[in-house]
């Protein structure tokens, strides 16, 4: 282990992937503005990414787009796999966006939480799916405003966990992470703040969320959150890394000062929404140690960084406290 006041060089954490973006709206099958924050998992040998794709009239839905490595040849379904239905879930009158995906062991089912958005605002919806092809949507389970949100795999005291980020609009900074618990996926209680957006110059100093859904490690859960600072050019949405206790996710075991990954790159900087690097999902290849990142860059097309899992957990622990 190092010295604890050793200097880290944070930038090589996550190497882009040489060729990126890896999806854009241009090989879509169908007509599409942007392609872009997509849920990640591994199902029957393949990678699934469930992609956020915006049409032209500005709503956006989900497709599939699977790959045997996680890294090229993908295939995309030539269909959404979920679209919005106002008819049926009224909260999904302008939109579906930004799924993270966890498999759920007792269920054996994985869960998928969206962004919902609705007449009020965005809000957490779940939907669920044995094999990726039939999906049972199961409607809003927080009010707006709310949005980035994941469960976790399985029970702390016989309730799911659910971790996520209600906005006050009234108070800046104004996006914490959350936890709320449930016994039954609809009905929700026991919300506590896990984790706070920092104040003043800080580069997530004005909201903060999570990104792809929590990662379990020997050492805890490894959370990779986005932060965003405004600038006189805008809000800048870069990457930093807290990681919670296994059997109490409320406690926050260590936290990164820094950033550890943000726009660098031309489609990173330059796109619908300039200057933002927004990951949905990540899958763990315990066998390689390499974890993979699956962003969105600048709202329009779709990334990937590559880590060493056993860098990144060394990194963190070396991180303040708390």
């Amino acid at each position: 282990m190092k010295d604890p006041t050793e200097y880290v060089v944070t930038s090589e954490l996550f190497s882009r992937y040489e060729k990126n973006p890896i999806l854009t709206s241009a090989e879509w099958p169908y007509r599409a503005n942007a392609v872009f924050n997509a849920g990640a998992t591994r199902f029957k040998d393949e990678t699934i990414l469930l992609v956020r794709v915006e049409n032209m009239s500005g709503f956006s839905h989900l497709t599939i787009a699977r790959s045997k490595d996680g890294k090229t040849n993908w295939k995309i379904n030539d269909h959404p796999a979920l679209e919005p239905q106002p008819d049926i879930h009224p909260e999904e009158i302008w939109g579906i966006e930004d799924p993270r995906i966890m498999y759920l062991k007792e269920k054996k089912e994985y869960a998928i939480t969206y962004t919902a958005y609705s007449y009020g605002g965005p809000l957490v919806s779940l939907a669920t799916t044995e094999d990726f092809q039939h999906f049972n949507k199961m409607g809003s389970i927080m009010p707006p405003e709310d949005k980035d949100a994941s469960l976790l795999p399985y029970k702390f005291n016989d309730r799911w966990a659910l971790i996520h980020r209600p906005v006050p609009i009234y108070r800046a900074p104004s996006g914490h992470i959350w936890i709320s618990y449930s016994p039954d996926l609809k009905h929700w209680g026991d919300h506590k703040i896990i984790l706070k957006a920092r104040e003043g110059g800080w580069w997530d100093a004005d909201k903060i969320g999570i990104g792809p859904p929590p990662i379990e490690t020997d050492e805890g859960w490894l959370i990779i959150y986005h932060g965003v600072k405004r600038t006189a050019s805008g809000s800048l949405y870069r990457l930093g890394l807290v990681l919670l206790d296994l059997e109490n996710p409320e406690k926050v075991l260590h936290r990164s000062n820094e950033w550890v990954f943000g726009p660098r790159m031309i489609y990173e900087r330059i796109g619908d929404v300039p200057s933002v690097t927004f990951p949905c999902g990540a899958v763990l290849d315990k066998t390689r140690n390499e974890l993979l990142l699956y962003y969105g860059a600048a709202d329009t097309s779709i990334c990937l960084a590559i880590g060493k899992i056993d860098d990144i957990l060394e990194y963190i622990l070396l991180c303040p406290r708390g």
